[in-house]
């Protein structure tokens, strides 16, 4: 890591995390709260010999991140909600095709064209695979500009080992907030680790090809298995969480990204309160730290609050991760309106008054 300090927007950092991670393409089109990041790229990018191109449209930019991706190269794409949900095609194809590639979508309130407040009702959506056909991707979730960092630099190596989509799933506040942050050093684009499978051209070797077009049933069934027992492997290697002030908590709130940020300063208040309550924050949201969670449930805690800045959506995977054993309260606020720490923590204080009545 660079010894000192740098002040630095969330999409701006981003953008420098990934040109270091060893990203030399990227492609999108601006909607906003994410234009910094490609404004930002469009700057940098030619500074290390990489290629930046504004598309036409979203549909344009997922497809030129299929060819950067099949020639070898570090490529990521970023957008916000409705642009998102036009590259849902693209997305499916590049899971088919067993690509690697990363997407930023920094989410604004919805459904429709909605707002460019902060927002996180994209859940469903990303975890979920977004497009057609059986497929996963991985779903990363900071909650600080410098998680935002970390995370960006490691979704790259995370794509291409498993070859598919690393989703950072951000907001507006991630995205325009200013923080200092540590910026990981330079990769070196010749110590990457080689990819067999990419289509460089087949002088002096045997051809290659990438498709998602299987028309043989037997063949795609195969196919799919295959995706499958890759994603089972991904399950099995990668689950990232963290927990504040859980060891005493008799009631345990469960947030992500930003709420998780407003979660963890309510939990402080609440407890100064008398309340017992700490953080379980999921940093993959898929796969989603099940396990994990039943480990707390084993562990004597059956008070769960899921907060997030939806209609409730992850609540649906606390519920599939801890059954209908313990209690599994729900506070949402969908739209892009983003309560302070003091309102949860009332919540909080008011959940644990009906508990004890």
């Amino acid at each position: 890591m660079t010894e000192e300090l740098e002040l630095a927007k969330g999409t701006h950092a981003i953008g420098e995390a990934a040109i270091r991670s060893g990203c030399r393409y990227y492609f999108g089109y601006p909607i906003t709260p994410q234009n910094e990041l490609p404004e930002y790229m469009s700057r940098r990018l030619p500074e290390v010999g990489g290629v930046f191109v504004q598309s036409e449209s979203e549909l344009a930019g997922i497809n030129m991140v299929i060819g950067a991706s099949m020639a070898g190269g570090r490529v990521m794409i970023s957008s916000s909600s409705p642009g998102i949900s036009l590259m849902q095609e693209g997305l499916s194809f590049i899971a088919g095709q067993e690509l690697p590639a990363v997407v930023v979508n920094m989410i604004r309130g919805g459904p429709g064209l909605g707002n460019v407040a902060p927002s996180q009702s994209d859940y469903f959506q990303a975890t979920r695979g977004g497009g057609h056909g059986d497929y996963r991707q991985i779903v990363l979730a900071p909650y600080s500009v410098q998680e935002a960092v970390d995370l960006t630099y490691q979704a790259f190596d995370l794509a291409d080992t498993y070859r598919m989509v690393v989703m950072i799933l951000g907001d507006g506040m991630v995205a325009q907030m200013m923080e200092p942050v540590l910026f990981p050093p330079m990769r070196n684009l010749d110590e990457l680790p080689p990819k067999d499978w990419t289509l460089t051209g087949a002088k002096g070797r045997p051809s290659r090809i990438i498709l998602s077009l299987i028309l043989d049933v037997t063949a795609m069934e195969e196919h799919n298995w295959k995706l499958m027992r890759k994603y089972q492997k991904v399950e099995e290697e990668l689950c990232l969480w963290e927990g504040f002030q859980l060891e005493d908590a008799e009631m345990v709130v469960v947030a992500f990204g930003t709420a998780a940020r407003i979660a963890k300063g309510a939990v402080k208040r609440a407890q100064r309160e008398g309340v017992k309550v700490g953080l379980f924050r999921p940093i993959t949201l898929w796969p989603f730290p099940k396990q994990e969670l039943w480990s707390l449930y084993s562990s004597g805690k059956d008070d769960f609050v899921v907060f997030e800045l939806n209609a409730g959506q992850m609540v649906e995977d606390v519920k599939l991760a801890l059954g209908n054993q313990p209690q599994i309260h729900s506070y949402a606020r969908p739209g892009g309106t983003v309560p302070s720490p003091q309102e949860l923590a009332r919540v909080f204080s008011r959940l644990a008054l009906s508990r004890r009545g």
